[in-house]
């Protein structure tokens, strides 16, 4: 049987005996008979709980779109003039910023701009960049659920229309992507997205994929959208190739609902234990790096036998995500101190990346994880307790002389887009 594994803008491959193979687990294929700008549009024409864009903008001054950032497959060549396009039709003079929402990420670059948003748009809208450490651009509303002081960029809370772009995956704390995930983690300032993903938070048994009404990180987001006014959202769900399948539009929190249960009959699968996970993110902007890697290992350790192999392949094209990702992992012992140390950190003094660290280190303390990528060396991924292989190939014999040639296969060519249940 081959198997074939999204990297980075194309696909590893292998070959494996079938009797080996339990499953591979995919998201259902969705039936969609119209073109993604006309799903678009018909999301717009029709929102959930709102009245039209066109109709809220009316009169409205200073209009913010919040958009997703570079390491976001949001088709936003395709949404973001669309939105323009509604607004203006509504209100033609209105003075519309595009703030992108990038949360504590780097910011994106000019070419990554363009490669967004298209020419047209970089060049004649106005468009800022979100940056969780300039206090002067953030403005403190109170305090969220978890105790938390709640951090919005200020260009938000003053603008007089809040609308969000966003898209709508499996996310593997918050529940799923997109809808308020705009305003937080998007738009917030770094103690706030600290304080949220904190390992109180992180720790909780519903702070996982498919979880929202029991997620307590997902409360706070939904109480911070609700606060900084967010008044409308367009959202869109995406197929295996990355093209809109679905769009939802209108009231945040009723669109974003909508969009979580469409995706839900989609994505939902039933869980496949087995010796041996392989997994990627799906390939490239979501395997950019081995901090977002994480979110697919999460998935194969979802479907993974105690003392399972994980083989993660990611493309890691802009290697480790951040150096504070690897010098918290790399600087432990070994994964169980490496938890416990992030565990009996107190909220108030969560450190950058310190959420994706402990879930990493979560599944290493019960799985042996092989990262499969030409962009990162042996060494350093051995610094973070797990090995290293070149070819798809090659991390499937190691795993073979791990668990044994009758060793049981489960594949998930694409981690983040699927929530395995019972």
């Amino acid at each position: 049987m081959l198997i074939k594994i999204p990297y980075d803008t194309s696909y590893l491959t292998t070959e494996c005996n079938e009797r080996n193979i339990v499953a591979v687990l995919e998201p259902g294929e969705p039936n969609v008979d119209k073109t993604p700008e006309e799903l678009v549009i018909s999301a717009l024409e029709r929102p959930i709980g709102s009245s039209r864009l066109a109709d809220l903008a009316k009169d409205k001054q200073k209009i913010v779109i919040i958009s997703s950032d570079h390491t976001r497959p949001m088709p936003s060549r395709i949404t973001i003039p669309l939105l323009l396009q509604e607004i203006r039709r509504g209100n033609p003079g209105a003075d519309i910023t595009i703030l992108i929402a990038t949360g504590l990420h780097r910011p994106p670059n000019s070419a990554e701009l363009i490669n967004r948003y298209g020419e047209e748009v970089v060049s004649k809208e106005k468009i800022v960049i979100h940056d969780a450490d300039n206090q002067n651009s953030l403005i403190a509303l109170g305090k969220l659920p978890s105790g938390a002081t709640l951090l919005i960029n200020r260009l938000a809370v003053e603008a007089d229309l809040l609308v969000a772009e966003g898209f709508i995956e499996p996310h593997f704390f918050a529940g799923y992507s997109g809808g308020r995930k705009s305003i937080l983690p998007g738009i917030a300032g770094r103690e706030t997205i600290y304080y949220n993903h904190s390992a109180l938070l992180i720790k909780q048994k519903t702070s996982r994929a498919g979880f929202l009404d029991t997620n307590k990180i997902n409360r706070d987001m939904e109480y911070a959208a609700q606060t900084a006014k967010l008044a409308f959202i367009l959202n869109v769900c995406l197929d295996s190739n990355k093209n809109i399948c679905a769009a939802f539009a209108g009231e945040p929190v009723a669109a974003h609902r909508a969009g979580c249960e469409y995706l839900r009959e989609l994505a939902s699968v039933k869980r496949a234990p087995a010796d041996i996970v392989i997994v990627s993110n799906g390939g490239y902007p979501l395997d950019q790096n081995l901090y977002q890697a994480v979110k697919g290992m999460s998935t194969a350790a979802d479907n993974a036998k105690p003392g399972a192999v994980i083989i993660c392949v990611a493309g890691c094209v802009d290697g480790m995500g951040s150096k504070n990702f690897f010098e918290l992992t790399a600087g432990a012992e070994s994964p169980e101190k490496l938890l416990k140390k992030i565990l009996d950190t107190p909220p108030l003094e969560t450190v950058m990346d310190q959420w994706q660290v402990q879930i990493l280190a979560e599944i290493l303390c019960k799985h042996k994880v092989i990262l499969v990528s030409r962009n990162i060396d042996s060494e350093t991924v051995s610094a973070m307790h797990m090995e290293h292989a070149l070819t798809l190939e090659g991390a499937l014999q190691r795993a073979f002389e791990l668990k044994g040639k009758d060793a049981k296969i489960t594949v998930i060519p694409n981690g983040v887009s699927i929530i395995t249940e019972d």
